[in-house]
């Protein structure tokens, strides 16, 4: 029997979950408050702190981790990769911890992960990072010589709501062709073709607004508040990525929130969410457009597709593409753990950093 914990550290919070083989028997998001975190300079000094929640965690729940086979944690910023799990060795944690590709709550994933399982020898993986990159080459040209597209979208999720379709409907993961809109505090939407992620908007930088993210601008406006004398260039990027989209219009970054103002008649509110869908229809027709194929079916993940208003606004406008389902939510757990199991079980190769 395979025991795995499952590590997904957050901003504000350390997901885990413990499965013996693909039965989960045990699920905690550990939070952590403002004032915890608040006394560590930088994110990633924050490791022993969490490592030592996660233990306690799992001893107050009855089970222990010297029974564990496998730990597996959410890959973070880490370079350009293909696809798939890897085995974590100290280089990746050395790329993780030093931050050499970007610094994000998920570096934190593989660093956590690779001290438990040394202490118990026992293998640590990740999969599917947001790092991984296999975009077509004609995605990285912009439009300034010096400045490429590279991939930031939600990899783990996209490919593990293709795995859920396929096997709902019987159909093989390598011959999908696809376009999945991943509705979460970050939006991507990806094209995804026959096995790989060929093209999607940069969730940070690009594409539809979201919960506190600006989305695509026009570039001389951007251009115009960076030399207005009333921004930093900090200031300036916490506005974009952290007090844009649904914050900056309705004070807020809980689309539920959001939409019971819209129930109860603010027509402001129900405007700027009919916007953040026609977005995301827009992206998704783009999305479509670059796969030079009509997809198979178009999917609508992440927590903002719990809400059926906001899956029917987007049905209306894509639907004549293709079949448009929702999988509400994002099990991440369940796919680094899912992961983990087929390659221990020689289901999957696993792969070397």
């Amino acid at each position: 029997m395979e025991t795995i914990l499952a590590i997904n550290p957050g901003s504000t919070s350390t997901k885990i979950a413990l499965y013996e083989d693909q039965i989960e028997v045990l699920a905690r998001e550990i939070a952590h408050s403002a004032e915890s975190l608040s006394i560590f300079p930088r994110v990633l000094d924050q490791k022993e702190f969490r490592s030592i929640e996660i233990e306690k965690a799992v001893t107050e729940a009855n089970k222990h981790l010297s029974d564990l086979t496998v730990v597996v944690g959410r890959g973070g910023l880490l370079r350009p990769l293909k696809a798939g799990t890897y085995l974590i060795n100290s280089q990746m944690v050395r790329d993780a911890a030093t931050g050499t590709y970007g610094e994000h709550a998920s570096n934190l994933g593989c660093m956590i992960a690779f001290e438990i399982a040394s202490k118990l020898h026992i293998p640590a993986y990740i999969s599917d990072p947001v790092s991984v990159d296999e975009f077509e080459d004609f995605a990285r040209v912009t439009g300034l010589k010096d400045i490429h597209r590279i991939a930031l979208d939600h990899p783990l999720n996209v490919r593990a709501v293709i795995r859920n379709y396929c096997e709902d409907s019987n159909r093989n993961f390598s011959e999908i062709v696809a376009v999945v809109a991943h509705l979460g505090g970050g939006i991507s939407v990806s094209a995804f073709r026959k096995g790989r992620i060929i093209d999607s908007n940069n969730a940070n930088e690009s594409g539809p607004f979201s919960a506190t993210r600006a989305g695509s601008l026009p570039a001389i406006d951007v251009v115009n508040m960076c030399f207005s004398g009333q921004y930093t260039w900090t200031s300036l990027k916490d506005l974009l990525l952290k007090k844009a989209g649904l914050i900056s219009y309705l004070q807020t970054n809980d689309l539920r929130v959001a939409l019971k103002r819209m129930e109860n008649g603010d027509s402001y509110a129900k405007e700027v969410i009919e916007a953040l869908c026609y977005q995301v229809s827009k992206e998704i027709g783009g999305a479509s457009a670059i796969l030079a194929h009509r997809p198979e079916v178009i999917l609508l993940t992440g927590g903002m597709s719990y809400s059926p208003f906001v899956v029917d606004q987007i049905k209306r406008r894509v639907s004549f593409i293709a079949p448009t389902i929702a999988y509400p939510g994002s099990d991440e757990l369940k796919a680094l753990s899912l992961a983990a199991f087929r390659v221990k079980n020689n289901l999957e190769t696993v792969l070397t950093y």
